[in-house]
């Protein structure tokens, strides 16, 4: 029955981002894909503009306003911060610091581009993501892992907040 829900929300998730209403569930989705020939693990992580901005102001400056055309220039700087202190990547054993590439919007949801360069090889993975659990003990986060020829998908709640992915 978990496996079926899963799946569902899965389903769903796409159709639940593009809405233009304010949303009734908490989640977000974690893309991360291993470039071989690029040595680096590229990171797209989508949350709800809504919820990015409540996370911004609660934490950093109640001023902020996202997704507008004069945005402050801080903006940047705080996601970054957030997305280090709740995305925790662990490559082979050890703990690795991704660069913050740049963010975009689309219809109500930001996408933020992070890249871990430097991978020769990954013979394990090991992703803890507590993006907004924070202020939403309802949130679920959704990892999807393109690894060494391998897709793996991962449902993350505050009480389970992180996966694992050996290839040995």
């Amino acid at each position: 029955m978990r496996r079926l829900n899963f799946f569902l929300l899965l389903f769903l998730v796409p159709f639940l981002i593009s809405s233009g209403h304010k949303h009734e569930y908490y989640v977000s989705v974690t893309n991360i894909e291993y470039v071989q020939k690029e040595e680096s693990v590229q990171i797209i992580t989508q949350i709800f503009i809504d919820d990015f901005e409540r996370m911004i102001r609660e934490r950093f400056d109640e001023r902020i306003t996202l997704a507008i055309d004069n945005e402050s220039i801080l903006v940047d700087d705080y996601m970054t911060r957030y997305l280090t202190d709740k995305l925790e990547v662990t490559i082979n054993n050890k703990s690795q610091k991704f660069n913050f590439l740049g963010k975009e919007y689309k219809e109500d949801i930001a996408y933020c581009y992070l890249e871990i360069s430097d991978i020769k090889a990954i013979s394990s993975i090991e992703v803890k993501n507590r993006v907004l659990f924070d202020i939403y003990p309802d949130q679920q986060n959704i990892v999807r892992l393109k690894i060494n020829n391998k897709n793996k998908s991962y449902l993350l709640i505050p009480d389970n907040d992180n996966c694992v992915l050996n290839f040995n």
